[in-house]
């Protein structure tokens, strides 16, 4: 009898969760945990359960929302890439010939 092998053909692929693909995930748990705190400190300091709820709801709808949206437009690794390329620098400027003078 021949052994059958399973292969995994998921193993170099990226981590994605309801269409939010790599690193948006974490910023989506960053996020929930922060709306949490806020809910907590909301309670703790006596605003009503209705409206911090409403509140977070709000907050929960327009980060999922959000995030959603860059998952979407920038992909798993271009907001990396568009936050890297506006940090390049329009023009090299060299105003001494020091640098290719050998002393």
């Amino acid at each position: 009898m021949a052994t059958v092998y399973n292969i995994n053909k998921g193993v170099n692929k990226s981590l994605e969760f309801k269409g939010i693909k790599a690193q948006y995930i974490i910023y989506l748990a960053i996020g929930l945990i922060g709306l949490l705190l806020l809910f907590a400190i909301m309670y703790i300091i006596g605003i009503p359960v209705f409206v911090s709820l409403l509140i977070i709801l709000i907050g929960g709808f327009l980060l999922f929302s959000k995030v959603t949206k860059f998952s979407h437009k920038y992909g798993e690794h271009g907001l990396m890439k568009s936050a890297a390329y506006k940090k390049l620098p329009v023009s090299i400027t060299c105003r001494t010939r020091k640098v290719f003078i050998k002393l």
